[in-house]
């Protein structure tokens, strides 16, 4: 059975933060699969939509999370500024009605929808800071399945776009599931590391 979006967002939540957790202090630095950003600035960026989204259920004020150089936002111990995070947006999606709609930068929605694409971001970039160490984590096949619904409906030109994800790529005959997931959002499964 394919997970409804508050499942599949409280394990990305699980996922990114063992994958923040698997980063070292002198990792945050490093370039990520993410063009132009480090794994703080992926960071950043996820803790800035996780925030985001937590002040939206609750019915805060929502802050629209910083674009450019989004890891200026990550305060201290970029392992702890998460964790500070997390506790608030399991609360938030705790017992949430998914039917309930709500204003969003994409106009109303309802929260299902709203979480469906931070819930499968929570996933992808975690795999792109740990990538980012020369290590690599796989997509569960849960979540390309929710993936694949989630997104059936939407065209590639609405997919294909700064703001979601890139072209798709070719992915080797012989890629896993995750590897040919990470592929058809548009990253290379084989990134590596700038040679120094």
């Amino acid at each position: 059975m394919v997970w409804t979006s508050d499942q599949c967002y409280l394990a990305g939540l699980d996922h990114f933060t063992s994958c923040v957790h698997a980063l070292g202090p002198d990792d945050w630095d490093r370039p990520t699969p993410c063009a132009r950003w480090t794994a703080r600035d992926v960071l950043g960026h996820v803790g800035g939509g996780t925030r985001f989204g937590t002040q939206l259920l609750t019915g805060q004020p929502p802050t629209m999370p910083p674009t450019e150089q989004p890891g200026s936002t990550v305060e201290g111990d970029p392992v702890a500024w998460w964790d500070a995070l997390v506790g608030p947006s399991r609360a938030a999606i705790d017992g949430v009605d998914l039917a309930k709609v709500v204003d969003s930068p994409m106009g109303p929605r309802s929260i299902a929808d709203g979480l469906r694409f931070p819930a499968v971001d929570l996933f992808i970039h975690g795999w792109d800071i740990v990538r980012s160490t020369g290590r690599s984590v796989e997509i569960p096949g849960k979540v390309i399945d929710f993936a694949r619904d989630a997104f059936a409906e939407f065209s590639d030109a609405a997919m294909r776009n700064p703001r979601v994800f890139g072209p798709t790529r070719e992915a080797d005959a012989a890629a896993n599931p995750s590897d040919a997931f990470l592929a058809w959002t548009g990253r290379d499964p084989n990134w590596a590391l700038p040679a120094s």
